[in-house]
């Protein structure tokens, strides 16, 4: 179970994760992109942090449409729209809700997901942060229906994350800034993906 407690630690334990992988971030971007993202999740996610105090009485899914609705104001470049999004539609997902099991987490997460597809006009395999994100709603789909804790579940959604960030390595870029440069685009990790699975350990830590 995530309480909305919890929910505002993981908030929390992102940004300062996102803080500290500002400069890993920022130079995969420099490569294939614009070399702002980490300059732009550390902005967005700081003000994110800020606010926390004024939703620690709120319901999950008012502290998800807030970190959204924050994300996508201060955030610059494409990633403030896309984790605003996904943040956004995880909240409706929760709305009125005081915790969240497995499968609500998985409903939410879903939504984020299916949320980044429909904003970005992106699908799998584009070399984008979907590349990590969708291999980890499969993983904790599979997981949760063979009985596994949250946690467990998120453990798996991680490495199957982490196999879709290194993929990202082998496909030519066809989404995103990173696109204008073809095939120049191979043997670079994506940027959005790397920071999807930052995410990603970050509240399987902290379950």
């Amino acid at each position: 179970m995530i309480d909305n407690k919890k929910m505002c630690e993981i908030i929390e334990a992102m940004a300062e994760k996102i803080q500290a992988q500002k400069d890993f971030l920022t130079e995969l971007d420099n490569e294939i992109g614009d070399g702002d993202h980490g300059i732009n999740m550390a902005r967005g996610f700081g003000a994110v942090k800020e606010k926390l105090p004024g939703m620690a009485d709120k319901d999950i899914g008012a502290i998800l449409k807030e970190v959204g609705m924050t994300l996508v104001s201060t955030v610059g470049g494409a990633s403030g729209p896309l984790y605003g999004t996904a943040f956004m539609k995880a909240g409706m997902a929760c709305k009125g809700m005081a915790e969240i099991d497995g499968q609500q987490f998985l409903t939410a997460f879903s939504a984020a997901v299916a949320g980044i597809k429909q904003r970005g006009k992106s699908e799998e395999g584009e070399k984008t942060m979907l590349d990590a994100l969708c291999p980890a709603e499969r993983a904790i789909a599979e997981a949760l229906n063979e009985g596994a804790t949250l946690k467990e579940a998120l453990g798996k959604a991680v490495d199957a994350a982490e196999d879709g960030l290194v993929h990202t390595k082998d496909i030519i870029a066809t989404k995103g800034r990173a696109s204008y440069l073809g095939e120049r685009s191979l043997g670079h990790q994506d940027p959005g993906a790397t920071s999807s699975l930052l995410l990603l350990q970050v509240i399987e830590a902290a379950l």
